[in-house]
């Protein structure tokens, strides 16, 4: 461990330890966290889902650090620097924080010489749990990573579960069905403890295992809807109602949705965690989250959403839609090859005039040029242009100066492609045009 010393070269360590990237299973994560002796005095919000989940968890942190509660949040993946996976009071953690916690989790997995593998994605997830459990927190929420039921989170009994929307992502380790994939969404569940489910139509596998295990099931449409005009909107839960709310400050029509499922939440905590209606109007007011079709003003105007499977990017798609006219639509993507590739491309390219595909820098990306054959066999107008590039840089700078003032630019797939264009900071853009 001596040479152990910064975040990357714990990061590192983590990559090198397992035989496989992802490995579905508790025991070897649970077998470590005993012997750190992690626990938790606090209550505690497990969000899972295929959509919203990002959306979801920075709601409630909003919310609640508005009614004054200390919180801890943990999402994953993260954009441009692993910190940004753990917040506590709102606050991105620093690596010297982390590093002290990876060496407790190194400590505890090499045990007496018992040696516990653990994946990267276990490996990190016990290191910020523990920093989390440390941070003396009134709340602490936590967004799943793949799945839910063997998902490393789930270690920790969820004192009320967050199910958001549910498509088909993942299919290879989750199933190929909602059905299949709703079941191991819903393993975060706990007998007597609430679960919020805010997809409007659900698979019937989670509502059939609320009822075996006996949780507290908030449906949505059923337990709490809502109800707005261009204006504002309304939600009205279990005993709950909030009037004349403003639209949260997260763009996009799927985010009142979201928005729903996290007042049923905060709702079914109000006796442990009791909000008011101000809290409420000031967090979804304020708050903020990367990437989640993030409107970068300037000219072009862009676009940036983390959207990469169908789900996704069918309210993308429908987001652009609403953003009224432009004379030209430039889009960067850049996806994992493992994704639905033909609907999502089929479903957005209507919109799209010019395409920009990018390599990523990970061995499970498509390239670019994959990509643009996956493009070339779904598209259906041909007067579309594409090319493909080697970074999302790349991509976005040759968009930039193809494109006029007016027109917009999207930049949309995996967090590595979204993230790619964030790593410098917030681009502005200038069309070359406008020096003219």
């Amino acid at each position: 461990m001596e040479h152990l010393i910064t975040l990357d070269d714990w990061l590192a360590h983590c990559e090198r330890l397992h035989p496989k990237t992802i490995d579905m299973g508790l025991a070897r994560v649970r077998a470590v966290a005993e012997r750190m002796g992690l626990r938790f005095s606090c209550p505690i919000i497990t969000v899972a889902g295929t959509n919203g989940k990002g959306s979801s968890c920075a709601m409630l942190e909003a919310i609640l650090m508005e009614a004054g509660y200390r919180t801890g949040v943990y999402t994953s993946p993260h954009l441009v620097h692993f910190e940004e996976r753990c917040r506590v009071r709102g606050d991105i953690v620093s690596a010297p924080e982390l590093v002290a916690n990876f060496s407790r989790v190194e400590r505890a997995r090499t045990l007496n010489g018992d040696e516990i593998s653990l994946s990267y994605f276990e490996f990190t997830t016990l290191a910020i749990l523990q920093l989390l459990a440390d941070a003396r927190l009134d709340v602490v929420i936590l967004e799943v990573g793949l799945g839910g039921r063997l998902d490393a989170v789930n270690i920790l009994d969820a004192d009320c579960a967050l199910i958001t929307s549910i498509d088909l992502d993942h299919m290879e380790l989750l199933g190929n069905n909602r059905e299949t994939i709703g079941l191991e969404k819903a393993g975060i569940m706990r007998a007597g403890k609430p679960v919020v489910v805010s997809d409007p139509v659900p698979p019937q596998s989670i509502l059939d295992h609320a009822a075996e295990v006996g949780a507290d099931l908030w449906r949505f449409g059923h337990d709490f809807n809502f109800s707005g005009d261009k204006l504002q909107w309304s939600w009205a839960g279990r005993g709950r109602r909030y009037a004349g709310l403003a639209y949260p400050a997260l763009r996009g029509a799927n985010q009142l949705v979201n928005a729903s499922g996290v007042l049923a939440a905060l709702t079914a905590l109000r006796d442990r965690l009791p909000v008011t209606a101000q809290a409420v109007r000031n967090g979804l007011s304020l708050v903020e989250l990367p990437g989640r079709f993030q409107i970068i003003p300037g000219q072009p105007t862009l676009v940036l959403d983390v959207a990469h499977n169908p789900h996704s990017v069918a309210a993308l798609t429908e987001n652009l839609d609403a953003m009224g006219f432009y004379p030209c639509t430039h889009a960067v993507f850049g996806a994992m090859a493992d994704k639905d590739l033909a609907p999502m491309l089929a479903r957005v390219g209507p919109l799209i005039d010019k395409w920009y595909f990018c390599d990523l820098p990970t061995a499970r990306a498509a390239t670019g040029e994959a990509l643009q054959a996956k493009w070339a066999a779904v598209k259906t107008r041909p007067d579309v242009m594409a090319h493909a590039y080697k970074s999302p840089e790349l991509a976005l700078q040759a968009a930039v100066e193809a494109a006029d003032p007016a027109d917009r630019i999207v930049v949309f797939g995996s967090f590595l492609t979204v993230g790619g264009i964030l790593k410098d900071g917030v681009p502005r853009l200038s069309a070359p045009h406008l020096a003219t």
